[in-house]
């Protein structure tokens, strides 16, 4: 196994909320703790620079500069490291002055850094990149229809076929924010990739990782067989499916409902609130709106033909299921 220190330069300078942040704090499966401390059989070592952990405070150019971590690696200083992304991408060029976004200063010029000139320094030079949340990975809420800033994806500023130097593609991990176990479960892998001890991360056509966002939402949900048995809620109230309601989780891919928000628990239909698409291409856009009936595109209910013969079946199994035995 390589046993280089492997850096992770966590940059949430673009267009976000730091959900993806919080999120990770929630993480179990593994824990950031176990990530950062090496806990797990055979993690190389990890220096992990991330905002919400680093305890340098220093002005740009000084030994204490948290941004100093980012300029060596800009310079080709740093080898290797891993750059995750928190954040839409704003386009800087589509005004006549001043920028969207930035993280921290440049040295040289006293002149802010912007998200997409990071970005543009730091991935040529990056084992990998990382694009955590919705924002990061499709351009999310900032790039909804009207938004002034033509805020993009990692992979639509880079390029969808875009490669690391070392050969590695972009990874997404959507949510809005995304579930923490799947950033560290991800996260997890890459860093047994690079250390040569995992194959290439398989990933879908938009780039997720393939294994947690194969199956949709429906698969997973704890009220998938009232679907079967054509039972559909009419209020937020109710225990039945949501589909009515204007869920979406018969075509959007997600394990939340499978595997809970955070230690198994939770899941947005599980605990009534319908799924609206938030680690789908185009959320939010081609998601809204929310909290109403289905908009054109959801998949229609075909449940009416058998539901009632199912209704009927299972009560003759409960009630027969239920009888003590005859001895």
């Amino acid at each position: 196994m390589d046993e280089r220190v492997l850096h992770i330069l966590w940059m949430n300078g673009g267009l976000s909320c730091d959900g993806e942040s919080v999120a990770l704090t929630a993480a179990t499966q593994p824990s950031i703790e176990d990530l950062v401390l090496g806990a797990l059989p055979g993690l190389p070592p990890i220096e992990l620079h991330w905002p919400y952990l680093g305890f340098e405070n220093g002005p740009d150019g000084s030994p204490d500069s948290f941004l100093e971590w980012f300029h060596r690696a800009a310079r080709g200083d740093l080898e290797p490291f891993l750059l995750i992304v928190e954040g839409s991408v704003p386009d800087e060029g589509n005004k006549a002055e001043g920028y969207w976004s930035g993280f921290g200063n440049d040295p040289r010029t006293g002149q802010p850094i912007t998200a997409s000139e990071w970005i543009d320094r730091l991935a040529p030079r990056a084992t990998g990149v990382v694009a955590v949340g919705t924002c990061a990975a499709y351009g999310g809420v900032h790039a909804m229809a009207g938004n002034p800033t033509g805020a993009a994806g990692v992979p639509d500023h880079l390029g969808w076929e875009w490669k690391s130097k070392d050969g590695l593609p972009i990874v997404c991990v959507p949510g809005c924010p995304t579930h923490p176990d799947n950033l560290a479960e991800t996260i997890l892998y890459l860093l047994h990739q690079i250390s040569g001890q995992a194959p290439m991360i398989p990933l879908d056509e938009s780039l997720r990782p393939r294994w947690l966002f194969e199956a949709t939402v429906h698969s997973g949900c704890d009220r998938a067989s009232y679907y079967d048995s054509g039972e559909f809620a009419t209020d937020f109230g109710a225990s039945s499916c949501l589909v009515k309601m204007g869920c979406w989780g018969q075509v959007v891919r997600c394990n939340v409902a499978k595997r809970g928000w955070v230690n198994g628990v939770g899941g947005c239909p599980n605990v009534g609130g319908i799924c609206i698409g938030c680690t789908m291409p185009g959320f939010p856009d081609k998601f809204m709106p929310f909290m109403e009936d289905p908009v054109a595109g959801t998949p229609p209910v075909t449940t009416s033909d058998f539901a009632p013969v199912v209704r009927t079946l299972r009560g003759f199994t409960l009630r027969v299921a239920g009888r003590a035995p005859v001895t």
